[in-house]
């Protein structure tokens, strides 16, 4: 460990070994994934552009991302709670990440990035003695994670096409997907069969939505002569001429061949594939609008499943790359950020508020851990274990009051 140590302060970088180099022609589909496009088994290409088009995977990275950026994040002291609104990191991850770029927009963009790519990254702008003043988002290809012998991360940044410069894992604002992969890419099979059906339906109805038929003829037809025939039959009855009284001649017969979406099972095929889809971004059906076995009970317990089981690893994630680029070392032990997830859990509110009130009338929390558990600040008093619903603020007489020795005024009383 020592001398890895060592040799990066010598800028000392060991010597590469051989490795097996091998050609790839434009025509293999090995060379689509150089650029961004993964062939499938359906045949389709998925790449991060084209997987937008499918509307289930848009909603997934919309709703991931854009509520990543809504949610509002803050930095607090350990133990008060207490918001630090004066701290350089504050303002970078709950106004603003830079004078064009709020910090709710950063998150988003690296989200999304992070959902498409793999990863999203913001190059971290400091002064002379190293205090963080602005977060600039790193366009995706600009920036490359390496790691040291020893599992040490450093990064290679190009953000403006001239050549590469190295900057410590400190400097460098990474927000990654589960595995460092898009799920577009782990999803591209579901993907790309939602595109194939998208596509065969689209043929499907392309002639106002009539399945293709055959024409008979009671004589042999050569090449040329069914070539004509074909021209002038899809002139005449293709496209907004469709359903229009055919005439045929020379005794010919068109059958139309029945085909429903029912017998080949399409709509029940693209339901599961939005499934399929959702399971690929680990969200709940019901937010993709897939709403065949939603009800308003498991719609509510979906919402929160959104939160723990989609969001919550995201959050976690933006926490430590918040805390690692921004706060200094000591400043982790004694600081944390933490976001504002309240407002997902609106349905819950009244629950989380009985069950404080009912640990608080059996003497189990204070007022101040209620107060922590929401993110408030503790108040002066708010240490007292005792029950504030039968608490009186008078105080009572003491036990041996009719054993006292008798006074002038008793004495006129009695």
């Amino acid at each position: 460990m020592a001398f890895q140590k060592l040799r990066r302060a010598l800028r000392i970088t060991p010597k590469a070994a051989p490795h097996e180099t091998k050609s790839i022609s434009l025509t293999d589909s090995e060379a689509l994934s150089l650029f961004g496009a993964i062939p499938t088994s359906s045949g389709i290409a998925v790449s991060a552009t084209s997987a937008l088009r499918v509307p289930a995977v848009a909603c997934a990275v919309g709703l991931i991302s854009e509520t990543m950026g809504s949610l509002p994040a803050k930095l607090h002291d350990g133990e008060s709670k207490d918001i630090l609104k004066d701290h350089p990191a504050h303002k970078l991850i709950h106004k603003e990440a830079n004078p064009w770029t709020s910090a709710a927009q950063l998150r988003e963009q690296l989200t999304l990035d992070a959902l498409m790519h793999g990863a999203g990254h913001a190059l971290v702008i400091r002064n002379a003695d190293g205090t963080p003043l602005e977060l600039h988002r790193l366009e995706h290809g600009r920036c490359q994670m390496v790691l040291e012998p020893d599992g040490e991360p450093y990064f290679l940044v190009n953000p403006e096409g001239q050549g590469q410069t190295r900057k410590s894992y400190k400097d460098i604002l990474r927000v990654e997907a589960f595995g460092a992969a898009s799920p577009i890419s782990l999803g591209r099979e579901a993907i790309g069969l939602a595109m194939q059906f998208e596509s065969h339906m689209s043929g499907v109805f392309s002639n106002g939505g009539r399945p293709s038929g055959v024409i008979k003829a009671q004589k042999v037809l050569d090449v040329e002569a069914k070539k004509k025939l074909a021209e002038s039959w899809f002139a005449t009855h293709g496209g907004k001429s469709a359903g229009g009284t055919a005439l045929l001649d020379e005794g010919m017969d068109y059958k139309q061949l029945s085909m429903t979406l029912a017998d080949t099972q399409f709509a029940e095929n693209r339901l599961e594939q939005i499934r399929e889809i959702a399971r690929a971004f680990r969200v709940p059906p019901t937010l993709l609008f897939e709403l065949t076995r939603g009800t308003w009970s498991n719609t509510e317990q979906m919402m929160r499943q959104f939160l723990t089981l989609t969001l919550a690893p995201w959050i976690k994630s933006w926490e430590w790359g918040y805390a690692r680029c921004l706060l200094t070392d000591q400043e982790r032990d004694e600081l944390s950020i933490a976001f504002d997830v309240e407002s997902l859990l609106s349905a819950d509110h009244a629950a989380k508020a009985n069950a404080f009130s009912q640990y608080r009338a059996m003497g189990a929390v204070t007022a101040n851990e209620v107060r922590k558990e929401l993110n408030l600040p503790a108040i002066e008093g708010g240490n007292v274990l005792s029950n504030p619903y039968t608490t009186s603020a008078s105080t009572p007489p003491p036990d041996n009051a009719d054993d006292a020795p008798a006074t002038p005024d008793n004495e006129d009383a009695a």
